[in-house]
């Protein structure tokens, strides 16, 4: 039951959050157009890099161990686990803020073609610290069924961030692709900073709900370095990958014949247009997803297996008979769809090509949180190092070939393999 209602506390404020979130991007996407989504996109996937270093495994690690110890009734274990985490995740902040902030000449100059200054990169590297502190913070409320205080952060960050990109992007329009992007991550920033403040201060009401130790625990700092090594030394890897694939992507269209601007344009209208739309209804199942980590981590504590086969069972069902008609809707009504958000068909018809993916999507979003939860995050990692490997290869000899065709076959194989490989394991170690 406190599953179920925890669920639909998240579900209900991460609907409020992203349908907000969904239609304040698709209201920038018209007013500063595809190319500048485009930049901005390949903004947002160094900011991405920058938060995988930032928070490096760490708050799964608070989440896991917290369930467990919490499950065990460990109370003061737990509560040394959540702060040991948040000095870890203080300094990851930090060391990620100054790379960043050294790195941003080169990242503007070659990665981003001229087209940016260093001031968004040195922006972006503000934030950093309160995001990983934040994580581990949202990871210890969702352990201990408390989810609905990092929902209402959520809400309250979404809300600022919202009325300070307007504000700043009102005044930004006219001034080209580089202060648009500045003006989307100061706005980015501020409300960072206001939902670091909340979930801060529900940290502090919670903590005190619990007698506390003081002694050291060394036992403790090696059980989250195993948990979170693993985690961040794949997600390294993954997130390094992915960025490099962003990259990767309007140079080989220009490979293609394209020229940079309308290399970079389908490459907004695609990856910061079309994909936020169809991932949008996975709103519905990510906040129960994301409970699946502490239900079946607790539920390894226990050694509970029937608890753990008959829910994979139940949830795989679910996800499917949902996901075959949110695909059904996406490809029936693509152009309707199309004109109605982006008043182009052009959008239109990318959703009905890549209606067929919703399914594995949203299968492998749930089965991700399922090997997370039995402790298989190593697993998890290593299956997305694949796909993004494999995907590279792709977009890097298909597109210059295809063009835009070898990007949307890049993308199929990319979402088929992850959802195969993911399923495989899910098959193995929960024995569904």
């Amino acid at each position: 039951k406190i599953f179920i209602i925890n669920g639909i506390i998240l579900t209900s404020s991460s609907l409020l959050i992203r349908g907000a979130g969904l239609i304040f991007n698709i209201y920038v996407a018209n007013k500063v157009g595809q190319e500048a989504i485009g930049i901005f996109s390949l903004v947002m996937s160094v900011y991405s890099f920058a938060i995988t270093f930032a928070t490096s495994g760490i708050s799964l690690a608070c989440t896991c161990i917290v369930s467990e110890e919490f499950a065990k009734n460990n109370f003061s274990k737990g509560i040394t686990a959540v702060k040991t985490c948040i000095f870890f995740a203080l300094i990851l902040g930090l060391s990620a803020s100054f790379l960043l902030f050294l790195l941003a000449p080169i990242i503007s100059s070659n990665w981003l073609n001229g087209n940016v200054s260093n001031i968004p990169i040195y922006s972006i590297s503000l934030g950093l610290p309160l995001i990983s502190i934040s994580a581990v913070i949202g990871g210890f409320l969702t352990s201990i069924g408390k989810s609905y205080k990092s929902a209402f952060a959520q809400c309250i960050e979404l809300a600022i961030k919202i009325f300070a990109t307007y504000f700043l992007v009102s005044f930004s329009i006219t001034k080209g692709i580089d202060a648009i992007c500045t003006s989307l991550i100061i706005g980015d920033v501020i409300s960072e900073l206001f939902s670091f403040l909340l979930n801060f201060i529900f940290y502090i009401i919670e903590k005190r709900k619990f007698k506390l130790s003081r002694s050291y625990n060394k036992e403790l700092n090696i059980k989250i370095f195993k948990i979170a090594f693993p985690v961040a030394f794949t997600s390294y890897i993954r997130s390094g990958l992915s960025s490099l694939k962003h990259f990767l992507i309007p140079i080989r269209l220009q490979a293609s014949g394209l020229n940079y601007s309308l290399a970079i344009s389908k490459y907004g209208l695609i990856n910061g247009m079309v994909m936020p739309v169809i991932n949008f209804p996975i709103v519905f199942m990510s906040s129960y997803s994301m409970l699946l980590i502490p239900e079946f981590s607790t539920y390894l504590a226990q050694k509970n297996y029937k608890a753990i086969n008959f829910i994979s069972n139940k949830i795989f069902r679910l996800t499917s008979a949902f996901s075959f008609c949110i695909c059904s809707i996406f490809l029936f009504f693509s152009n309707e769809l199309g004109l109605a958000i982006y008043n182009n068909l052009e959008s239109g018809f990318y959703f009905k090509i890549l209606a067929p993916l919703i399914f594995f999507m949203y299968m492998d979003n749930i089965i991700d949180s399922i090997l997370k939860g039995l402790n298989k995050q190593f697993g998890v990692m290593c299956c997305n190092i694949l796909d993004l490997s494999v995907t590279i290869c792709f977009i890097y000899f298909l597109l210059p070939i295809y063009g835009i065709k070898g990007y949307i076959i890049s993308i199929f194989i990319s979402e088929i393999l992850n959802f195969f490989v993911s399923l495989f394991q899910m098959i193995k170690y929960s024995k569904i």
